[in-house]
């Protein structure tokens, strides 16, 4: 049985993993190995705590001018949520406990940065809760109906309130591949100006990873190492979290990722980052609770949010459910022999 050489482990613990260490990892390394590789290496930065945050999504319109193929949310005929709904979204999450709304919504045509900020305005007058809003395409469709460069446009929003951003719209950071699933959305270079600008200006980031669909295993490779550039320049990433393509209601064609893919590529993600970003999150709400409960093993030490709601997965075939009670993650954790911790979305125990 192929075993990891001592110089590659080396390069895995002092955080200089090489491209060629990764293809070896997948094409040498029998899966548990990698898996009990990614666990140690979470054991080591994490010990046996894993976290969960109480938050909700507020998806506020499902109308967008995009063209993505991999997108079942998107609808001619469908909503834009008011204010006051919008407000009594955020009135139950913090009745629920909730330090976090997440928000994001399609691209309304001609729609320009005072949108954005009249609905962060408007929250944070009113509410006292963390926002975690806006995808890097968000704030480029913004800034271009504005004619405002993209650090005006984040510097307008912080000042309004904007917390933190989802690294939401990355897919794969591959401009051939986003071509084909994302003609018309911002490019590679696009979105990692967004997100470099945006940890300069001292706003958080996650960063995702869209997998499963058409791309290949050297196109995801080339994304975690993107990631890690990003980071070691930066350091503004709190999490990484891969998201399996889900292909119902979408006209994008892929083949989607196996349970055993899916373990792989977060223990992959753990290895890649391993000293460079402490947290991989697993999405509950694409993959369910029992691989997130075996994920735990398998360098993951985040289970994301309660969500209360969810409509982009689910319109994409997403069968876990959009909402799941603090008790249900502390005993998914606990029986997994690990430490649940609830915390802020920057991390910090509540």
């Amino acid at each position: 049985m192929a075993v990891i050489p001592d110089d590659l482990l080396d390069r895995v613990w002092n955080g200089s993993i090489l491209h060629k260490d990764v293809y070896y990892l997948l094409k040498k390394i029998p899966s548990f190995k990698l898996f009990s590789l990614a666990d140690e290496l979470c054991r080591d930065v994490n010990g046996d705590i894993v976290t969960y945050v109480i938050n909700r999504n507020i998806n506020f319109t499902n109308l967008c001018v995009g063209t993505c193929k991999f997108c079942a949310f998107r609808d001619d005929n469908g909503y834009v949520l008011s204010m006051n709904e919008i407000l009594g979204k955020v009135e139950e999450a913090l009745d629920l406990g909730a330090t976090e709304v997440c928000i994001q919504g399609g691209l309304l045509d001609g729609v320009g940065i005072s949108y954005y900020c009249n609905l962060l305005e408007n929250i944070k007058s009113s509410y006292d809760i963390h926002i975690h809003a806006f995808s890097s395409m968000e704030v480029f469709h913004a800034a271009n109906n504005s004619n405002i460069s993209i650090k005006n446009a984040l510097l307008e929003l912080k000042k309004a309130g904007l917390d933190s951003m989802p690294g939401t719209a990355a897919e794969i950071l591959v401009d051939d591949v986003r071509k084909v699933i994302c003609p018309g959305k911002l490019s590679s270079d696009q979105w990692i100006d967004v997100i470099k600008t945006a940890h300069r200006l001292g706003i958080p980031t996650t960063a995702t990873m869209m997998y499963g669909h058409i791309e290949t295993e050297n196109n995801r490779i080339e994304h975690l190492f993107e990631i890690r550039e990003i980071q070691k320049e930066t350091g503004g990433f709190t999490e990484f979290i891969p998201l399996p393509f889900l292909s119902k209601n979408t006209s994008l064609a892929g083949h989607c990722s196996t349970h055993l893919e899916d373990l792989k590529m977060h223990a992959l993600a753990r290895i890649v980052f391993h000293t460079h970003i402490k947290n991989i999150q697993i999405s509950w709400v694409k993959l369910g609770k029992k691989l997130a409960r075996l994920s735990l093993f398998c360098g993951v030490n985040d289970l994301g949010g309660t969500l209360m709601e969810e409509n982009i997965s689910k319109s994409a075939g997403g069968a876990y459910g959009e909402r799941m009670v603090p008790q249900e993650f502390e005993s998914i954790i606990s029986t997994a022999g690990r430490i649940p911790k609830r915390r802020t979305t920057l991390y910090q125990f509540r």
